[in-house]
């Protein structure tokens, strides 16, 4: 009878600590679509709003841990705010949260963007660059707060003072998509040599590495191109393009841009120079992730298809899938042994150096990113307002977003 009680007495850490992680995870979820809706800006202003929602306010995760996540994703290809809020959503509940993740984070934008490709023939492009002219100087804004605080948690010696605004200065001087994961592992490089400072850990878990993910989004890559070789359906093929594209571009949605130009455009002419051109200023003015910019273009490719509506939009949805799915395969496949590797004083000194080159690759973007804005008096004050208001830390980062969106409708 005593065993009979055993065994039915709820543990603990069962019904309730499941209950509490569901109901983090909900938590969660609406902080992934609250950043889904209102980050706007691009990845380095993706991640100001991480750091101020995830990290200051929730304590998901500490701002060293989300730089560590975003330095890991900006040497892999693909769309590294995505990789990196996906990250961050295994971290806290598996597989199955980082899935709902991905899609709460990408829906608004793609959403978006496939209705701007169903009515790309209607839009005013001025009435929309008038209405979002304020957005960009906060984006600036939400940037230098972000690199102000990173640089407060991040920076603690002077070889990561040496390392940050080195980093900074060649960021700002080269840039180039290729030289961003250089500067990250020659930051790691510098101060690896620093690994006997590091405390000898007595018990280590056994490093193994799980390939299922990693052979998955090889599969898929082999298998979309064969398929969509001997089938020849548009649908097929778009999926099989977004992938290789998704699978092979470093430095995020600037650098995606001049590679559909060349295929969609210029050479399998899926829709004009104009159309692209007006498609990537949209997407500047959309919240989320740049690479929302594929379901654009999926769903004006489809128009050759004759199916109307209903095809645009499946050329939406098969593009957006191929664009975002090889960046989350292959998250999946390092995230999992990513804790297992740090244990190696090794790899453990080498976060440092990272950490320190990702603080000066954020103060760089807060300059280039100030740069292609019209150098007036107002936008000045947006930036600096943006970032007082935030070291204020009395307003939610959408609501700030919301008035620039205001203004820009009033103004």
């Amino acid at each position: 009878m005593e065993t009979e009680e055993i065994q039915l007495a709820p543990s603990p850490r069962g019904p309730r600590g499941a209950r509490t992680k569901r109901v983090r995870g909900i938590i969660f979820l609406k902080d992934v679509a609250a950043l889904g809706c209102t980050a706007f800006g691009g990845p380095q202003a993706h991640m100001a709003m991480m750091l101020r929602l995830l990290v200051d306010k929730r304590r998901y995760l500490t701002a060293a841990e989300l730089l560590e996540l975003t330095a890991l994703c900006q040497i892999l290809p693909g769309p590294t705010s995505t990789q990196t809020i996906t990250a961050i959503g295994f971290r806290l509940g598996g597989p199955n949260l980082a899935y709902l993740t991905v899609l709460v984070w990408m829906l608004p934008a793609v959403t978006l963007m496939t209705l701007a490709g169903l009515t790309i023939s209607y839009l005013d492009k001025d009435q929309v660059a008038h209405v979002v002219q304020y957005v960009q100087p906060i984006a600036v804004g939400f940037v230098a707060y972000s690199a102000y605080k990173i640089s407060e948690k991040v920076i603690h010696t002077k070889t990561s003072v040496a390392l940050m605004v080195a980093a900074s200065m060649l960021a700002y001087r080269f840039q180039l998509p290729s030289v961003l994961p250089l500067l990250l592992i020659a930051g790691g490089v510098v101060t690896t040599f620093r690994y006997r400072k590091m405390p000898v850990l007595e018990k280590k878990q056994p490093l193994r590495i799980e390939w299922a993910n990693f052979a998955l989004w090889l599969a898929v890559l082999v298998g979309a191109a064969v398929l969509g070789h001997y089938t020849r359906l548009l649908p097929v093929r778009l999926f099989e393009n977004f992938y290789r594209n998704g699978s092979l571009v470093f430095g995020g949605g600037q650098v995606l841009a001049p590679l559909l130009f060349a295929e969609f455009v210029e050479f399998k002419h899926y829709l004009s120079t104009q159309e692209f051109l007006s498609g990537l200023g949209l997407v500047q003015a959309m919240p989320g992730p740049n690479f929302s910019f594929a379901s654009y273009i999926g769903a004006l490719a489809m128009r050759q298809e004759g199916g109307g509506i209903g095809s645009q939009i499946l050329g939406a949805v098969v593009a957006a899938a191929g664009i975002f799915m090889p960046g989350t395969l292959l998250i999946f496949f390092l995230i999992r042994f990513w804790d297992q590797l740090k244990q190696y004083r090794v790899v453990k000194a080498s976060l440092e150096g990272i950490n320190a080159v990702s603080a000066g690759l954020v103060c760089a973007a807060t300059f280039l990113l100030y740069h292609p804005l019209p150098d007036t008096p107002v936008n000045l004050a947006l930036v600096a307002a943006t970032f007082l208001v935030l070291l204020w830390d009395k307003f939610p980062s959408y609501v700030i977003v919301l008035a620039g969106l205001v203004a820009g409708i009033i103004f």
